[in-house]
């Protein structure tokens, strides 16, 4: 089935050449006509901005629900994960309860091995400026900024920017 109706972007190009030609002193066209040929092109419009945002809803809804099966299946991949490492805690656990250090199946080999060292911070006071770094960060604070731009103030580098939005209720 196709779509008889124009494109928005159609729509709006074809209202404002028509204001531009029914509004024109050098055209004799009576108000009547100018008002009639504006409101059915208006109207058009008008239906169409309606589609276009019912169509820009079901699309922002779809998205909400994909938003939260991926927090459900984020939340069951960890569940399985840990599930998983409980595992493998709980082979180990025995093992080395028992003495075992190794076992051979036909699918894998079951080891009981020692990690790489690792460094351990006991007290982070004792250890010698030679092993740390400073770190910094900076945090803009917005909120604070456009209180005082409000308020009269001039804040070098930055400025209050109005922009707009389209509302669908």
């Amino acid at each position: 089935m196709q779509n008889t109706m124009p494109a928005l972007y159609e729509i709006r190009r074809d209202y404002l050449a028509a204001l531009e030609a029914l509004t024109d002193p050098d055209n004799d066209i009576p108000p009547e006509a100018i008002a009639d040929t504006l409101e059915g092109i208006e109207g058009q419009l008008q239906e169409k901005a309606t589609n276009v945002a019912q169509f820009a809803r079901n699309l922002e809804a779809a998205a909400e629900a994909i938003k939260q099966a991926e927090a459900r299946m984020a939340a069951r991949c960890k569940a399985i994960e840990n599930r998983a490492q409980w595992l493998r805690d709980y082979i180990m656990h025995n093992m080395e309860t028992s003495g075992i250090t190794r076992i051979e199946s036909p699918w894998f080999v079951l080891a009981v091995q020692k990690n790489p060292a690792a460094v351990e911070i006991v007290d982070e006071s004792q250890v010698p400026g030679e092993f740390k770094s400073e770190v910094v960060t900076t945090r803009i604070d917005k909120a604070a900024i456009k209180t005082a731009i409000g308020d009269g103030a001039s804040v070098p580098g930055a400025r209050l920017v109005q922009g707009t939005r389209l509302a669908i209720r």
